[in-house]
């Protein structure tokens, strides 16, 4: 799916829309978030800033930072690994009743395409669903993904595993489980 280009001119028209000049936000942001979170929000406030954004970092602490700030602050950095299923990530991460839906989104086409898809039995009818939910997040949604992450591992000729999990990192985070030393 095609993503939003950086377009800070079109972000200053809906600033003036919305009867603002300019907007000034706090992003809230820890280290236990991802790592380089609290980087990666400065880096983003650059971005806004072309926009008449003003984004002040604010530093949280590590410890305490998803009980204290996740889910809990209007705006703060956070981090989602894949999901073996479209549901799956639909459902933990946006759906309105979510306990985990982080940006407290409700959307009602979403919510009856996300019920309605888990019984279609045909799996081109059902994938059109998942495509219309994903453009909902992407053009309703109230998340912001500046970057994905792509992570490269490596292992030695002595360490084997079987079929590998696309879910997570580390084959699912379960290398301690499905991996041996041969040598």
């Amino acid at each position: 799916m095609e993503q939003h280009a950086y377009d800070p001119d079109k972000a200053r028209f809906h600033l003036k829309k919305a009867g603002l000049d300019n907007l000034s936000v706090k992003l809230h942001a820890a280290d236990a978030a991802f790592p380089k979170a609290v980087d990666a929000a400065v880096l983003f406030t650059e971005s806004a800033s072309k926009a008449g954004i003003d984004i002040k970092v604010v530093r949280e602490p590590n410890d305490g930072y998803w009980s204290n700030v996740w889910l809990k602050k209007p705006f703060c950095t956070c981090f989602w690994s894949g999901r073996p299923t479209e549901d799956l990530m639909f459902t933990t991460a946006y759906a309105a009743d979510s306990p985990w839906n982080d940006a407290h989104w409700k959307n009602e086409r979403f919510n009856t395409l996300l019920k309605e898809a888990r019984t279609e039995l045909d799996v081109g009818r059902r994938r059109d669903m998942y495509w219309e939910m994903q453009k909902l997040v992407r053009d309703d949604g109230g998340t912001i993904i500046p970057v994905y992450a792509q992570y490269v591992f490596a292992n030695l000729d002595t360490v084997a595993h079987g079929p590998l999990a696309a879910n997570r990192d580390t084959d699912g985070w379960k290398t301690m489980e499905r991996w041996w030393y041969t040598g």
